[in-house]
């Protein structure tokens, strides 16, 4: 007889309870799934009817550390704020987290990030779907007529590298004291005002052998 789904997802989640503990005690260290099973007081065999392997391990990890965020960006696209807005709101609220995140246990914050470093395959999924979420709103802002003259694909650059310390973790850490919500209203408030692509540059660019 199969086990009721209710069963392996609340034994899941119990396992991975205990994987952050193990974090928690031994920091940033990829876990084994021997090692999860032995800290779980269960056989290596019952431990594969949960996770199949450690990549599947990780997986799961990965999604609890990213589903809140995920949520929240789910949220900010169904909602019907202005466009300005849903954009400063789609960074704002995982900014928050995250700060709140760090604050709450900053030794266990760096942890997951080392492990992130050591997956890094995995956590580029869900790097990957926050700028596919990215690329909806800045179709929709353009829809409305911001970012004149820029294709969908180069304003998701250009507004990833202006907004990059709002919302990478390893940048949020290292500038905790300097980004704010605050400050990121300005920002975006200065790229919807001047981010677009349909007029000449008043920056000179000098070539190397000209400096």
């Amino acid at each position: 007889m199969a086990r009721p789904m209710t069963d392996l997802n609340s034994g899941r989640e119990a396992l991975l309870d205990r994987v952050e503990e193990l974090i928690a005690q031994r920091g940033g260290v990829s876990i084994t799934l021997a090692e999860l099973a032995a800290a779980a007081s269960m056989s290596p065999a019952n431990l594969y009817r949960f996770f199949e392997n450690k990549e599947a391990l990780y997986e799961a990890v990965a999604e609890r550390w990213f589903a809140p965020k995920v949520r929240a960006m789910e949220e900010v696209l169904a909602s019907d704020l202005p466009i300005r807005q849903k954009f400063y709101a789609f960074y704002a609220r995982r900014l928050t987290m995250t700060c709140d995140d760090y604050t709450r246990d900053p030794a266990l914050f760096r942890s997951y990030l080392e492990l992130g470093q050591q997956h890094i395959e995995i956590v580029r999924g869900f790097i990957d779907l926050a700028d596919h979420f990215l690329a909806e709103l800045i179709a929709e802002a353009i829809a409305e007529g911001y970012f004149a003259g820029l294709e969908i694909d180069a304003a998701v650059s250009l507004v990833n590298l202006m907004l990059q310390p709002f919302c990478d973790p390893d940048l949020i850490v290292m500038l905790l004291h300097s980004v704010s919500e605050e400050k990121l209203a300005i920002v975006v408030d200065t790229i919807f005002d001047g981010l677009r692509g349909d007029r000449p540059s008043n920056v000179k660019l000098l070539r190397r052998s000209d400096r």
